[in-house]
């Protein structure tokens, strides 16, 4: 047998014994040779840790003191894992017997690709591909994020619409492979970002190195998606506005920079004016919360800018804006972009 690079497959737990119960075993029969697979324990108050050695002893289980989120729970985590790859997987995703291969194969055919993703379907509609991934993370002119086969709440039918191997922006945070030693490189996630969005932030200073986000279609995994937060939960939207912010303010040009911010300032208050009318006024509150903690925290996230003049791989940019496409022009699909 020819050699097979070693692969970690880290997934985060926090309080999450059912899904625990429920997904584990389809990862556990993974087909890969050079495998290990670690339940990053996040401080769980349930049964999780008990459930986890006692039904499967195989699996190594690393325990955080304190729940420190998706972010920083995973950059203590993977200090102490040592592996070629790292599979950060969610805790709420089916895999497929033969899922890993592919990606791997696909990665190592080019020193360039720091990370990449599977297909994404939705695990309780699996016709369809999922919110968070689907078929590849793409990121607008204004710092929106969507992806293929799915903008903003469109969500296509797989018809085998994307079956390439492609480079994209950011590859999901539900099922990331990436490079370990690019992640050692990139010193990880934002930790101060808690959760969401902490991986196209990893990825676009990944592609600002010139390196490749890809994503590989030959490789398939179904995500429940909101396992963690839920859609409707205002601390959900309170994260998204405020890390997609001091995302831009990390990595966009300077000669960008302050006009992109300026514009979405406009357009989040937008987007909150249309939560206070439809009575959603919690989520409003979160977004006004977002843009002072910005304010709040401008001075650090200017230190973390990248640095200028790297080369920047820019595949995967939609130099459009998705928001005038999607609402004004009504273009829902990826394909009429």
């Amino acid at each position: 047998m020819s050699y097979k690079p070693s692969v970690a497959i880290v997934i985060l737990n926090w309080n999450g014994q059912a899904l625990l119960e429920k997904f584990l075993p389809s990862v556990v029969n993974s087909t890969y040779p050079n495998l290990r697979i670690v339940v990053a324990d996040n401080a769980s108050a349930d049964d999780s840790v008990d459930y986890v050695k006692r039904n499967f002893p195989f699996i190594e289980v690393i325990q955080n003191e304190h729940n420190e989120g998706f972010a920083r729970g995973y950059n203590t985590i993977l200090k102490q894992v040592e592996a070629d790859y790292y599979v950060l997987l969610n805790s709420d995703v089916e895999v497929t017997q033969n899922w890993i291969e592919p990606v791997i194969d696909l990665m190592e055919s080019d020193e360039l690709i720091a990370a990449a993703q599977p297909r994404i379907r939705a695990y309780y509609s699996p016709e369809l591909f999922e919110h968070a991934g689907a078929a590849g993370g793409f990121i607008d002119a204004y710092g929106y994020p969507f992806c293929r086969g799915r903008i903003f709440d469109t969500v296509e039918k797989d018809e085998g619409q994307y079956t390439e191997a492609s480079e994209i922006f950011w590859a999901s945070g539900a099922a990331l492979f990436i490079k370990s030693r690019y992640w050692k490189d990139a010193q990880g996630f934002d930790a101060d970002f808690f959760a969401h969005m902490e991986e196209i932030d990893l990825c676009w200073r990944l592609k600002r190195r010139g390196l490749k986000i890809m994503y590989c279609p030959d490789s398939t995994v179904y995500h429940v998606g909101g396992g963690t937060l839920e859609t409707e939960n205002p601390y959900k939207t309170y994260l998204n506005f405020r890390n997609n912010l001091s995302m831009l303010l990390k990595n966009l040009d300077t000669n960008r920079c302050f006009y992109v911010i300026f514009m979405r300032f406009w357009l989040d208050f937008i987007t909150l004016l249309k939560f206070a009318a439809a009575g959603k006024f919690k989520h409003a509150a979160a977004i006004s919360k977002a843009h002072r903690s910005f304010f709040s925290d401008l001075r650090r996230n200017r230190a973390k800018r990248a640095a200028s003049g790297m080369p920047f791989n820019d595949k995967g940019l939609y130099k459009k804006s998705i928001v005038w496409q999607y609402f004004v022009l009504g273009k829902k699909q990826f394909s009429e972009l």
